[in-house]
């Protein structure tokens, strides 16, 4: 696999937006797309798009393969390299991982046909299946088949916030404005908890939740919603020290980041990359290591598995547009 061929890729992504012309035809006669943009149709009513017709699948030699913007893209590329030499060897293709620096990024990669397979983020999953063309197929889960993480509010143990109802006037960071756990859901939740997110306390946006976690630790912000595998793999990776911070609230689970390939990909090629995903053994790998209490791939549907999510941006008034994706 090789995976070094990511500059030139990123540079050709990183010319294009959202403005750009799409590289397959419009659904012009299309009576029923739901949420989903102009160009893609949802005759079966899944929320997904539909297939377009043969003479516009595509069968590319190189699959392209992105993960969820990250605090560290680089240290993920080798995280994925086994996963991604088993899905060369399962699908007979090429595979280029490209480290997406942003979710509007990646969900425009995905939209201009240059990105085929993609993690994205709980919150950014349906701008990605609404914008791109994204059906999500896949998440890491348990080998019961559980799967799914939290919102976490963290602040630091000595700051003197012992209840939620402690952060009115507080600083507290949210991670960007399409993020679930980071933004969209306290925002939805907080409020039956008896605090309002802009008007108890102020929001200033980190950017990301690692760094909403590491603001929190240095005593930038008063505290931060974050999702939980994420500070997760921070402590693992002694990135900040767990006796530091303390919870002040825990939302019930959310699915996790979700695996996706473009909707107009050949039907052969994506029961292959469906193959590849649902046959990897993540046990005793890089993979593995790295994400804690995951085995395997376990099926999903965006119709059933993202409805809370679909709920809370509903709650916040999320429209589906490239404007609001951040």
């Amino acid at each position: 696999m090789d995976i070094l061929k990511v500059s030139t890729l990123l540079a050709a992504i990183g010319m294009m937006s959202f403005g750009s012309s799409p590289a397959f035809a419009q659904a012009d006669d299309c009576i029923a797309r739901g949420d989903l943009d102009q160009m893609y149709c949802d005759m079966d009513g899944d929320l997904v798009a539909d297939a377009p017709p043969a003479d516009q699948q595509v069968d590319p030699d190189t699959l392209v393969f992105a993960y969820t913007p990250v605090e560290d893209p680089a240290v993920y590329a080798d995280i994925w390299e086994p996963f991604l030499e088993h899905l060369e060897k399962v699908t007979g293709k090429d595979v280029h991982f490209f480290a997406v620096q942003s979710n509007s990024a990646e969900v425009e990669a995905m939209r201009s046909g240059r990105l085929h397979v993609a993690g994205f983020s709980t919150g950014p999953t349906p701008f990605a299946v609404n914008l791109a063309g994204a059906v999500p197929f896949a998440l890491m889960g348990a080998d019961d088949g559980r799967f799914g993480y939290t919102l976490q509010l963290y602040t630091r143990v000595d700051s003197g916030i012992n209840s939620l109802a402690d952060l009115k006037g507080k600083r507290v960071a949210h991670t960007s404005p399409t993020s679930n756990s980071g933004n969209l859901a306290p925002r939805a939740l907080l409020p039956g908890q008896g605090i309002v997110p802009e008007q108890d306390y102020e929001v200033v946006y980190s950017g990301s939740h690692d760094q909403s976690m590491l603001g929190v630790v240095a005593g930038d912000y008063d505290a931060a919603p974050v999702a939980s595998e994420v500070v997760e793999r921070m402590a693992q990776r002694d990135l900040y020290d767990p006796a530091d911070v303390k919870i002040l609230y825990e939302s019930k689970p959310f699915p996790t980041t979700s695996f996706n390939y473009a909707y107009n990909l050949k039907p052969e090629l994506i029961e292959k990359i469906k193959e590849a995903f649902f046959t990897f053994d993540m046990k005793g790998t890089a993979l593995g290591e790295e994400f804690k209490g995951v085995t395997k791939f376990v099926p999903v549907t965006y119709q059933k598995d993202w409805d809370v999510i679909r709920e809370i941006q509903a709650a916040n008034g999320v429209k589906y547009t490239p404007d609001n994706l951040k």
